[in-house]
């Protein structure tokens, strides 16, 4: 009854939309990528919001970070994933496929050939054909585990197979209780000697003939157990045509006691339906909290597949224990702990928007995030910049600040853990020394407090990108400083939050990497990607002055000179030097294609940069080129974004322009306005109410905003703030298809800068 209340609930949320949001993700969108060109570099994710587990179709070799490839033809499997970026690449995985025949366990010769025409690819929902074997798989997710579902012919010989894949592995089939369990160890770095995965796989059917596989694919008939470098199970039965084998399975980073109870919380007495039913109602009600009226169906499907993504990571990496505990295994010591862990997460791509959205419409769950980020640092003495699932040598910057101060600052942070991580991110800005990986904490943070920036000439790569998001860094520390009531250390940290006028060359306008003894750094060539930089250049990188917009305006000279910077890097062509890394890396080459000059939204660095137009009294110009990467550089569809995905944060941008502003600047309460792309959308806020965005007389050509009203009144500023949404209420925009260029020349109108304009 528990079961059927909850889902009568959802059903009556999502019949109050009007809409069932789920239906319009496509989780294929980003999946036609490679090492040399990212379309998203992203996989069809099974899986419930946040889940510790996710499960997807494995068309390449085990070991490949290019998991699923949506050219590809055959499946080897379904498998269960952690990756959180084919750079990162997977851990812990393993996966069930079904034959039929002669026995092919083998993951080249087990392969079937499939067709997307035959492929039901959703949030809550999976299902494939298999046509080699006439069997059609279909999967529904738990937050821990997996409902599968096999469709097989008529068979005197049908198997479902278990490969527990490289790196350390066991198996250990249950006949009699129609089990197998096992444990998978492969990763790619970030976890402590005893790091394990145990699973268990529950069927619905005898099992007649059980093998397992030991290393290099060697098989021993009639075997129940097995352990080595890489081993597999195999059962096997007859089949009448349409007989449905059902598989539960669900896994743990616990114990095999833990597993089994992860699968008896989660999938106990449950049919695939109720499974199938159960996500879909989760995802409907998450995806259901924002609400789009729109006539244009591809923008919908677009925006929800765009949702989708921001909502799958940070992963939960905790579990429940016998006593209904929140625990969790330390990726960090290895140690089983109470409290709230998360992982799979680079905060330099994801403090940008994907945080800030989480404070905007998920403040509870950020509040958690926070808890976790808190266990890191008590777990490892460090705050996490990029977990998977532990710490990984990966990225550069301070960027946990930034997530940090702005939950705090908003007040999603649970009281307990303020004064750890005020402690953790003091740390990082003060100790260099006794890091796990350079990527923690500060590289370069002695030369950084001592010289004001990160020398060129010492040994420190990218050394200009660190500088620029310290100071950022440093800034995000003064505030969250300034009301804890230390005002000492607010002092310092807005003074150090200068430290990237540093780097400012006069003579260029642009950020230059500098030497040891305050000279720039030469030869200096702006189009140079990497050196100073990271996965950008100097057109790149010289916008990343968040919190003092105005101040960079004021280096290079006044409104009129940064505009026309701005314009620069548009109407230039798309010219680089790839010589740092000695190939032309993927982020250069997304770049080069999609006509922009050398705007490169495909990565990270330069998103925020079009709505710096409107700290510049140009404002029309950010509505038109944001209009254009709406329309032009997203698609619901396999090529669908132009670039690395990353956790959320190319979706995020999506996610907040589209509704029509973006978080320029986190730690700050304001969010900058761009171009509406829907004629309405509603956001129902977690404390109940609701703050309706409407675009009146929207278009494909009215894409300039004419005038703004907020509720009901004329409003002149070019940013909203965080205490205009949370009572609920509505922002108007009518919109037109020539620019008001008085529009953002109210006085007062321009958003948040730490310098004064001159």
């Amino acid at each position: 009854m528990k079961k059927l209340g909850l889902l009568l609930a959802l059903f009556s949320f999502n019949l109050s939309l009007g809409q069932e949001p789920v239906q319009y993700v496509n989780t294929l969108m980003g999946t036609d990528s490679a090492f040399e060109l990212s379309n998203g570099n992203t996989y069809p994710a099974i899986a419930l919001p946040w889940g510790m587990n996710f499960w997807t179709p494995q068309t390449a070799k085990m070991g490949d970070g290019w998991t699923y490839n949506y050219d590809d033809y055959k499946i080897r499997g379904i498998k269960q994933t952690h990756q959180p970026s084919p750079w990162l690449n997977d851990y812990a995985a393993f996966s069930l496929m079904a034959v039929t025949g002669d026995l092919q366990y083998k993951e080249d010769e087990r392969a079937s050939w499939f067709s997307h025409k035959a492929e039901i690819a959703k949030p809550h929902y999976y299902s494939v054909y298999l046509a080699d074997y006439d069997v059609t798989v279909e999967v529904a997710p738990t937050v821990r585990g997996a409902h599968f579902q096999f469709t097989f012919p008529k068979a005197d010989s049908s198997y479902i197979l278990l490969d527990a894949f490289l790196k350390g592995s066991m198996v250990k089939i249950i006949p009699e209780e129609r089990k197998i369990i096992g444990y998978a160890r492969n990763n790619h770095g970030g976890v402590p000697d005893n790091f394990h995965n145990y699973f268990v796989a529950e069927f619905d059917k005898d099992f007649q003939i059980t093998h397992t596989w030991g290393d290099e694919w060697t098989l021993d008939l009639g075997a129940t157990e097995k352990e080595g470098q890489h081993v597999g199970a195999i059962v096997g039965f007859k089949t009448e045509k349409g007989e449905k084998v059902n598989v539960k399975v669900a896994s743990s980073f616990i114990s095999f006691e833990q597993a089994q109870r992860n699968l008896d919380n989660e999938l106990a007495g449950k049919s695939f339906k109720d499974i199938k039913e159960e996500a879909e109602a989760i995802w409907n009600k998450e995806l259901g909290r924002i609400e789009i009226e729109d006539d244009n169906i591809d923008h919908k499907r677009t925006f929800y597949s765009s949702l989708y993504r921001v909502l799958l990571f940070p992963r939960k990496f905790y579990e429940i224990d016998e006593n209904n505990e929140v625990v969790h295994y330390s990726p960090y010591n290895g140690k089983i702990l109470p409290g709230y862990m998360f992982t799979d997460n680079g905060f330099w791509d994801t403090f940008r928007a994907v945080f800030p959205f989480f404070n905007l419409m998920y403040p509870e769950m950020n509040k958690k995030f926070m808890a976790g980020l808190a266990n890191t640092y008590k777990e490892s003495g460090w705050l996490p910049e990029w977990a998977s699932p532990g710490h990984r040598n990966v990225m550069i910057g301070s960027n946990s600040a930034p997530i940090i101060a702005d939950a705090f600052l908003k007040g999603n942070v649970y009281d307990e853990d303020v004064d750890v991580l005020y402690e953790a991110i003091l740390k990082n800005a003060n100790i260099e020394e006794g890091r796990p990986e350079s990527s923690v904490g500060r590289e370069g943070l002695n030369f950084y407090n001592k010289l004001g920036y990160v020398p060129y000439d010492v040994g420190i790569n990218e050394n200009a990108a660190r500088t620029l998001e310290y100071a950022y860094a440093d800034w995000t520390i003064a505030k969250f400083a300034k009301k804890r009531g230390d005002k000492k250390t607010s002092r310092r940290f807005y003074e150090q939050a200068k430290n990237y006028k540093n780097l400012f060359d006069p003579e260029t306008n642009l950020m230059r990497g500098k030497n040891k003894d305050g000279k720039f750094q030469k030869p200096f060539n702006p189009l140079k990607w990497g050196d100073a930089f990271t996965e950008g250049n100097s057109l790149h990188y010289t916008w990343s002055v968040f919190h003092d917009v105005q101040g960079l305006v004021n280096l290079m000279g006044g409104e009129k000179e940064f505009t026309t910077m701005l314009d620069t890097v548009f109407s230039m062509p798309p010219d680089f030097d790839d010589s740092y890394y000695g190939f032309t890396i993927h982020e250069i080459r997304e770049m080069q294609i999609v006509n922009m000059g050398n705007y490169a939204h495909g990565n990270q660095p330069i998103q925020h940069m079009i709505y710096l137009y409107n700290f510049a009294g140009e404002s029309w110009k950010a509505q038109e080129k944001i209009r254009e990467v709406l329309t032009r550089l997203y698609s619901p569809t396999p090529d669908g974004y132009s670039g690395d995905e990353d956790n959320g944060q190319t979706s995020a941008w999506y996610v907040f322009s589209s509704l029509g502003f973006y978080p320029v600047t986190p730690g700050t309460d304001q969010y900058v306005f761009g171009s509406p792309l829907f004629q309405k959308a509603k956001l129902h806020l977690e404390n109940g109410n609701v703050f309706t965005i409407s675009a009146e007389d929207n278009s494909g050509s009215n894409f300039y905003i004419d005038s703004l009203k907020l509720n009901g009144e004329e409003y002149h500023k070019t940013y909203l703030s965080l205490k205009d949404i949370l009572p609920g209420g509505e922002i108007k925009f009518k919109m037109s298809d020539s620019p008001n260029k008085s529009f953002g020349q109210h006085e007062n109108a321009l958003p948040y800068s730490m310098s004064p304009k001159k």
